[in-house]
Parts: structure tokens; sequence; C-alpha cells
């Protein structure tokens, strides 16, 4: 470029009255724009006062086109006819040698890449940031293309369409780009702004660019997307296997090549947790994955236990409750190294190229479960602070799902085996009635739940079949159908009706909801029961429900249909009566009693599922349990949201050759009597081993139905696996024993029955009551 020089005149009042070509050349102001203005209006910055001699400085005089000129200015006065200063003439240049300007010293300085490209895609300039991405300096590629000053890959063909574009269109771009560098070791995350440049014509002439290197930014995003892909991934189910798995699937390969959860054993038992050990740490391995398939990296397998010596990672981060970060070329990660390739030598070549290690501690509410490990092998980049950030708030999250699992599952081991402790495991063989049974707790999130069934033998060789649902899940929901259960049992060994049995077990709700906290829910309000009685001598079944479902009856001639009955309320709403139903069943019938969940579910029809069930009990099965096994599977859906309880009954029949009774009249002289008839029946029955027994037991009976009770009397004998005698009077007062003193003549009959039976007892009748006892028939 020419050497210019401007030259100006200003007079006494700072106003411009001559300008020069040169001054037109170097401003960019014509002669016309100039004179008539104030000079101080083309300067960036107001001069001091002018002394009243020749000066030289350097002024920064505003271009045309808003750029700003250093000018080196030199000034002489201008004297009027009084010797006076009367103006200035200004001669001006550039400075000796390229004085760039505040644009250009910021566009070198950005702390960002910068560059500037023609049509074609050719450099034009580039700042210092972009050199040193480039790993080259300006004059190496100015004027070369963009293609032949990388390598082909497909984020350059990217960034070079990008260029093309830009220019082609006219429109600014703004994209993301994960890539590398030709002076960088490892890709980076690029924020890239492209936009045209113009002629004043609004021809595009150029394209620039400013690329911002938002790796850390970027990585930030990633790790808190990780974080919140976490709350959705990790604890799924309630399982401790299953979420330490979503765990190492999460984090492999974005956060590592190589991930392992060991825990402390405690945690997959149901013991206390111990303090954790200052020393060697054993942890069992419960998950772990690889970039590689199979694993090969791990020194220990699944399910294993390790031995962690106190130098190792998880042994400190164990101990200090914080993560803990070694890289290769550290003590402690040579001897981590090196006791890993020991343990499992095959690995070795697998670990080769590791060269960073973290472990996190695994803690919830306070206590710690376990340990997370991470290895980097192709991942370029150590582990950092705020990688041992988010590994922490990611194995926080991770304990707590992991410590739900344990919690549910102590919860629900605590609840099964509480209730298989409640339920019936063995039930007694009988005359009246085959059983078969199938208890299937629910496998829903909720817990265990309440149902419950019992066989309960009664006198006279009856028996109880009970089922019952108790509201909710989980361990109270267990206890209180403990209760009832017990409850029941202690009912039927009264030996009242079904009705005035339910009528009980409300009244016992009613008072225990009373002494329960108010304002918590009581698990026993709202449950449910179907109490049945079954006699295989008169062949009747009494039956009656609180709430509960009615139970199905199959005929021996294969029609089966539910039990027409009116159920009361469920137990705990006090008040209501509850009706008993009664039904003669030929021997061979079976009665299937459940509970709601083999019915009832939210996308069930409840007619349906019945139909279902009475359909299946008709099918042809080998037995008893296989017909269980039948029903299930025909009526019961793939995942059952409930508690499921079946109990089969097949009723049998004592024939008349079995039961012998007799009317006796209310006269001691017909002791002798009776007592003959019954030696003469044992007799005919081939039991003359316990009339001796039967002889005293008959006497005792009698007489006291005789002398305290009313007619009319009836003694019956029935020849089952025992023998049972009773005597009914039409007297409801009960028989107690009591202790005779020693010149007492008589209270030593029933203590004497109670010794030389296997168990006696009584029960209300209509009529009055009936006392009975039991020998045993067994031999020995």
């Amino acid at each position: 470029m020419e050497h210019v020089v401007a030259a100006a005149v200003i007079d006494a009042h700072g106003i411009v009255t001559g300008w020069s070509e040169g001054a037109r050349l170097l401003t960019g102001h014509a002669a016309e724009e100039a004179v008539g203005r104030a000079a101080v209006d083309l300067l960036v910055e107001e001069l001091p006062p002018l002394p009243a001699r020749a000066w030289t400085r350097p002024a920064l005089v505003r271009h045309r086109d808003g750029q700003h000129v250093t000018l080196t200015v030199t000034a002489c006065p201008v004297l009027g006819p009084d010797g006076e200063p009367a103006g200035w003439a200004l001669t001006a240049e550039r400075p000796s040698g390229p004085e760039p300007t505040l644009a250009e010293r910021a566009f070198q300085q950005a702390s960002m890449a910068m560059s500037v490209f023609d049509p074609h895609q050719r450099y034009l300039r580039l700042n210092e940031v972009a050199c040193k991405v480039m790993g080259v300096s300006e004059d190496v590629l100015l004027g070369r293309s963009f293609q032949d000053t990388v390598q082909e890959a497909e984020h350059s063909r990217g960034f070079n369409w990008h260029l093309r574009h830009v220019a082609e269109t006219g429109r600014p771009i703004r994209y993301e780009s994960w890539t590398g560098a030709p002076s960088l070791n490892r890709e980076h995350a690029w924020t890239t702004e492209m936009w045209p440049v113009r002629e004043p014509s609004g021809e595009v002439v150029g394209v620039a660019l400013a690329a911002f290197d938002s790796t850390e930014q970027y990585l930030a995003r990633q790790r808190l997307a990780l974080l919140n892909e976490a709350a959705a991934s990790i604890g799924t189910t309630l399982d401790i296997v299953r979420t330490t798995e979503e765990v190492v699937d999460l984090l492999v390969p974005r956060f590592a090549d190589f991930v392992s959860v060991d825990l402390l054993d405690w945690v997959l038992g149901a013991d206390e947790p111990p303090p954790v050990p200052d020393g060697e740490v054993v942890l069992r391995r419960v998950a772990h994955g690889s970039a590689h398939e199979g694993t090969p990296e791990a020194a220990v397998r699944l399910g294993e236990t390790d031995v962690h010596p106190p130098f190792s990672p998880p042994a400190r981060a164990l101990r200090d409750g914080h993560a803990v970060r070694i890289q290769a070329g550290e003590p402690d990660f040579m001897s981590w190294l090196a006791e890993r390739n020991a343990l499992a030598p095959e690995g070795r070549r697998f670990r080769s190229g590791v060269h960073s290690v973290i472990a996190v501690p695994l803690r919830a509410r306070g206590t710690t479960l376990g340990v997370l490990v991470g290895v980097r092998i192709a991942h370029p980049d150590d582990y950092e602070a705020d990688d041992a950030v988010f590994a922490e708030e990611l194995a926080s999250r991770a304990a707590v799902c992991i410590d739900n699992a344990r919690r549910f599952a102590r919860e629900r081991t605590t609840a099964l085996t509480l209730q298989h402790s409640l339920l019936p495991r063995g039930l007694p063989g009988q005359v009246a009635v085959e059983v078969a049974h199938r208890y299937l707790p629910s496998g829903s999130t909720a817990g265990i739940g309440g149902d419950w069934f019992d066989v309960i033998p009664l006198s006279g060789s009856r028996v109880a079949l009970v089922v019952g649902d108790v509201v909710g899940h989980g361990i109270p929901s267990t206890a209180t159908m403990g209760r009832l259960c017990m409850a029941v049992r202690t009912l039927a060994d009264v030996d009242l009706p079904p009705d005035e049995l339910l009528t009980h077990l409300d009244d016992l709700v009613t008072h225990l909801a009373a002494y329960d906290d108010a304002g918590e829910d009581v698990a026993e309000l709202g449950a449910t029961c179907l109490y049945a009685v079954y006699d295989p001598v008169s062949r009747h079944l009494t039956l009656a429900a609180a709430g509960h479902p009615a139970p199905a009856v199959v005929l021996p001639d294969g029609t089966a249909q539910l039990v027409r009955m009116t159920p009361g309320p469920p137990l705990g709403v006090g008040g209501l009566p509850f009706e008993a139903v009664e039904l003669e069943l030929p021997e061979g019938a079976v009665v299937a009693l459940y509970t709601d969940g083999l019915i009832e579910d939210r996308d069930r029809d409840v007619d349906r599922a019945t139909g279902e069930l009475c359909s299946a009990l008709t099918a042809p099965a080998a037995s008893l349990d296989a017909l269980c096994d039948t029903v299930l599977k025909a009526v019961l859906p793939e995942e059952p949201g409930d508690d499921v309880a079946l109990l089969l009954a097949r009723t049998r029949a004592l024939g008349a050759d079995q039961v012998a009774a007799w009317d006796v009249e209310p006269d001691p002289a017909q002791v002798a009597a009776t007592r003959q008839a019954a030696t003469e029946q044992l007799t005919a029955w081939g039991l003359e081993e316990a009339a001796f027994v039967t002889e005293l037991v008959v006497s005792e009976l009698v007489t006291n139905a005789i002398r305290y009770g009313a007619p009319p009397i009836r003694l019956r004998l029935i020849r089952d696996r025992s023998l049972i005698c009773e005597v009914s009077d039409g007297s409801s007062t009960s028989p107690h024993l009591r202790r005779a003193h020693a010149f007492d003549e008589g209270g030593r009959g029933l203590l004497l029955v109670a010794q030389l039976t296997q168990r006696w007892g009584s029960r209300q009748t209509d009529r009055g009551k009936t006392i009975w006892a039991e020998q045993s028939l067994e031999p020995g």
C-alpha cells in the first residue's frame, strides 16, 4: 500500500476549513462531508487543549465505515495579524509499520477459535486459538482449502458441508459436534457459529466462524443426563440383584469400560448391619459388566466373595465414606492392578490398558451397603473431581434403591415366615372329609397379604372348614391374619354354630379396633371370613359368611354351582346379623372354599371368573391335589394381583353300622341297662378292649344327665378313627371339673372321665347340650 499523507486546516473555533485528497483516503470522508464540521466529530476521543506551538502526537480517528484508525498527527499554528493563532494546519499519516485496529486485536486475542473462509472454503484469516487447534501457523493455511488441511473423516466432511451451505444460502448456522482436532490428543465438544460475510451490495464474499470448546459443559450435560436416566432406570424392581444390574447397564460404556457392584454379605441376608471393618474387607460380587462380551476383565465371578486389602480402592472407599480415585503410575494403582492380575491372570491382557479407577461407597440412610467400582481402559480421560461428584450422587441414588429392595425382601421374608407359621402345615387326618389346599402369595410389590384357611376337627367326627381374607398387605395384615386365625380356632373349640361364631368374631374385631390408635388404619376392619361345619353322620353342611365369596359345590354327578347364601357384612361393621345356610350333601361331593384373589381382579369380570371356577371344578382329575392345580391354572391370571387361598374338601359319610344311639329314660335304674347296651355294641364292633373304659364313661355321663340334666336324654356311640361317646340332655348347663375333697362322696366322675379318655368336652345344641368323650383306637 502506497504511503498517504493527509492535510487539513482548522480554524480557531475547531471547524474544518480545508480537507485534502489524502485526508479522504485515510478517513473515508470526502471534502464536502468534512469541511464545515467540528474536528472533534471526526475523533474517537477528544484531544487535550492545543498548545500555541507545533506538536506531534497519535490520534484515534473515526473512519467513515465505523472503524477506528490510528494516525500520527502533526499540527502547526496559523498566526493572525495580531500574531495570535487563528487556526491550525494539520498533517497526518499512518504510524510507521502496520498498527492493528481494535477489531483486529480482538479477533486475534479471542478465547475461541475464529476463522474466515472465502466462498470456496479456502482460509483467509485465523486467530491464535484456531492456529493452536490446527497445530500450524496462519501462513501455512492461508489460501488452502479446508479439506486439504485435515484427514478424511465424517466430522471433517460435516464441517466442510456447513461452510459450503452458509456460502451458498447466505444463512448463518449454529451446531454442536463431538470431534477431534489435528493438535488435540482426544475428541472435544465444539459449539460452532458460522455466518456469511457480505459486501455492501449484499454479495457473500466469505464465511466467518467462531468455535467454542464446550467439552466441560458437554460432559456436565452428559453426567446430568445419566443422573436423570438413573432416576427412571434404577430401582424398577424391588430385587437387589436386578437393581445392581441396572446400575451396571447404565454406566457401561458411557462412564466406565468396566463396572462392578460388590455388597457386604449381610445386605443379602436378614442380619443386622455390622460396623465397617478398618482393615481388609470381604465383599460379594453381585453384578458386573464391561464393553467386552463376557466381562473378561473381572477378577471375581458373580456370587463369589473377594477379600480387598486395606490399600485397595474398594476398602478405602468403604473406610473413608467417599469416592476414591487412583490413576496409572500411582503406587496404590500399581499394587491394586498387580493384586487383580494375581487373582485372575487369565484377564491380564484385558486389563493392560487400565489407566484410571474410581471406587464409590454405596451408602443409604447412614448405612454402608457395598461399593461401586468403575475402570477406564479405552476411555481416554482419567477420572476427575467432577466425575467423583457425579459418581457419589449416582451411588447415593442407587444405594437407596438397593436398600429399598433389601428392606422389601426382608419384610417379605418375615411376613412369609410369619404367615406360613400361622397357616396349617399338615392337616389332620379324619373321616369327615378329604382335603387339599393351595396358597399362592402375591408376586406384586405390595407385599404379602392376609389370606388364610384352616381345617379344624370338631367333636362328633365333625369338621370345620375356614377361609378368610384380611384387607391390605405386609406384616400388619399377616399379624392380623394370625389374630383372627387363633380367634376362630378358640371359638371353634367352644363348638359354636357358624352364624354365632361369626357374631363373636365380629365383636372381637370391633373391640380390637377400639383399642388400636385412633387415626391409624385397623387391618381387621373389612376382613372377611367364611366358616362351615360338616357333619359326616347327618351329611349336613352348615355355613355362614362375613363378607366372603360363597363357596362352590361339585356334586358326584359332575354338576357344579355356587352355594346360594346371604353373606353378612365384613368383620368390624357390627350391629348386623349373620345368617347360616344348611345343605345336605351326598358322599363324594366337593366343596371349594377360596379367597377373592382367585376370582377378582381389576381387569376381570367376577361372574365370568366364577363361571370359569365352576367349569374347572368339574374337570377330570386324578386327585384333589391335581384338581387344585387344574383350578388355579384355569382361573388365575398370569400375574395375580392378590394372594390366593384355595381349599377343596371331598365329603365322606359315616354309615349306619358306625353309629349307635339309645334314648334313655330319666331313671337311675336305667344306667345299668344303658351300660349293658353300650358293651354289647362294642362287642359287635370288635372293640372289646375299649369296653371297660366305655362302661365307666357311659355310667358317669348318663348318671350326670339323669341327676343334673333334663329330658330328653340320649346316648350315641360313633366308631370313627376314635371311639366317641356322646350323652345329650335338655339342660343348657355345662359341666365342669372340680377338685373333690377327701370326705366328699361325689365330684370325681368327670375327673375320672378326663383321665381315662383322650379328650372330652361339651357343646350347646338347639335342645340343650351334649357332653362327649373320645377314646383313641390306635394300637399302643
